[in-house]
């Protein structure tokens, strides 16, 4: 089965449900309508987002940061200082705060969860944690430092000096530390950056990892390809060592060290830069697809069908497909409906982890930053609810997501007709005598192809065809689509749905 991952918003959903029951809740407590319709739709995986608690120093920083307050300004008209809780990756402790009901009531909810074949997301972040986690105090030689003040550091106030930084030994030393940072931009000021290049700062982390994955069932990495060696020497090239080097990669170490007690533990990689590959090597089960994002952001049919075929097999299996998170712009705002409706069905019929995001399926439009804890409320948009109804539906009764996947080149449906390279075809392979091919025409024009007939299906015989859209049914021969290919003929970002079974007997 292809995994299905949906992103919630916590902190955001649980300020909603508080506010709607008037009364506490728990984690426990989630209402069982939710966890039906999660199951009904095909969800495989809910990723709680902004689970782990943000201490005062952090929220403070976000609560005064002007950019940020700009942009609270725009979505959150009126805010509160009590609705912003600081960012989720500013964390101060892997702990399930008491707002939530603690450890017991997480525990419970997976429970729920795996009674309806739902496996339980948590957030793991590799590179960073926030300045008021303890052991920013306790243990400093952990994190990138330096014995005076540079850009990007913030003076810490720590215990005795263990860093070799500078100190002696002697008593309370003072000591700059690193915030945390992606080489690309400025460093995130309510973070301090981890020092993978230290065997003790390993082991630390290591072992959160492992006391992570005793709640959950799978952990998404935020920004994992960070903690790569290459990329963490050219990042912090030129900052002191730690005293205890060590070799190999983090992730190889911190995966085994989950899977050797969790065989079946999901590890799910944000990651960019053409690292994928390299994440996936070391154990990561998916990695973000930021390229086929961009591509369908873009809109060129020939683009995206250029793009997907360039993908060997595993990489395309291995890849969370999207059209939104909580980083990206709201795909409604992105994507006209028609737009939408390719893109989406592309996204969703596609092999490999389908990433659903908090509202998408509603169309909401504001892009909330993730250091608030209250949203306003927002009307759903008809047409893009018609849209996900439409392939929540379909994907069931067609089988998509069930069997084998791959992707087929088209051919052109005569000659002289260019408009096959603007169609995405993806065949989903249940058995030999039954499949179903998934038609995307991505130009703003009428476009036909046909699909060459799928190597892995019985190539004689009658054969029942039933067109999911419009909901026609029709008999064809084997021999002669194998000859000509299936013929297909979409209007502007047209889809199309072919369930084709096998039956016995000659052709009526």
């Amino acid at each position: 089965m292809s995994p299905l991952l949906w992103e919630v918003n916590l902190r955001c959903r649980w300020t909603e449900l508080e506010s709607v029951h008037g009364r506490r809740f728990q984690l426990c407590d989630w209402p069982e309508e939710e966890l039906d319709l999660w199951q009904a739709r095909g969800v495989t995986d809910v990723w709680l987002m902004g689970l782990w608690p943000t201490g005062p120093r952090a929220r403070q920083i976000a609560r005064e940061h002007p950019d940020l307050r700009l942009v609270y300004d725009t979505v959150l008209p009126g805010w509160r200082p009590d609705d912003v809780a600081g960012s989720p990756y500013a964390i101060a402790a892997y702990e399930v705060p008491e707002r939530f009901g603690g450890r017991d009531a997480l525990l419970r909810l997976r429970e729920r969860l795996h009674q309806r074949g739902i496996r339980l997301i948590l957030d793991f972040v590799p590179n960073h944690l926030g300045l008021d986690h303890p052991w920013v105090r306790e243990h400093p030689e952990w994190f990138v430092g330096s014995p005076g003040p540079r850009p990007g550091t913030f003076e810490a106030a720590v215990g005795p000096d263990r860093s070799g930084l500078g100190g002696g030994g002697r008593g309370p030393a003072r000591r700059w530390l690193a915030h945390g940072r992606d080489p690309y931009f400025p460093p995130w000021t309510d973070t301090v950056q981890w020092d993978h290049r230290s065997a003790a700062a390993r082991r630390a982390l290591v072992n959160t990892l492992c006391e992570v994955a005793g709640l959950c069932d799978g952990v998404r990495c935020d920004m994992a390809m960070l903690v790569l060696r290459s990329v963490f020497a050219r990042t912090w090239e030129g900052w002191p060592a730690p005293a205890d080097p060590v070799d190999g990669e983090f992730w190889a170490e911190a995966i085994e060290a989950v899977r050797s007690k969790r065989p079946d533990f999901l590890f799910v990689a944000e990651a960019y830069w053409g690292l994928e590959g390299c994440l996936r090597e070391l154990g990561f089960d998916f990695t973000y697809d930021k390229g086929l994002y961009d591509v369908l952001v873009r809109g060129e049919g020939p683009g995206i069908q250029r793009y997907l075929l360039e993908q060997s097999p595993d990489a395309l299996a291995a890849g969370v497909h999207f059209l939104e998170n909580h980083d990206e712009p709201r795909a409604s705002r992105v994507f006209p409906p028609d737009r939408h409706r390719a893109a989406a069905w592309t996204v969703m019929a596609l092999p490999g982890m389908r990433f659903l995001h908090d509202g998408q399926c509603e169309g909401a439009r504001l892009r909330l930053p993730v250091q608030l804890s209250r949203r306003p409320p927002e009307q759903p948009d008809p047409a893009i609810v018609q849209i996900y109804e439409e392939i929540f539906r379909i994907q069931k009764r067609a089988g998509i997501g069930r069997g084998g996947a791959r992707l087929l080149t088209p051919l052109a449906a005569w000659e002289g007709n260019p408009s096959g390279l603007n169609f995405v075809l993806i065949v989903w392979q249940q058995a030999a005598d039954r499949f179903t091919l998934v038609a995307i025409n991505h130009a703003p024009h009428p476009g036909q192809c046909r699909a060459p007939w799928p190597a892995e299906a019985v190539r004689s015989g009658r054969w029942r065809v039933h067109e999911h859209g419009a909901g026609w049914t029709d008999q064809r021969d084997a021999a002669a689509m194998v000859a000509q290919g299936i013929y297909l003929d979409l209007p502007a970002r047209g889809v199309q749905v072919l369930e084709f079974t096998r039956m016995e007997g000659p052709v009526a």
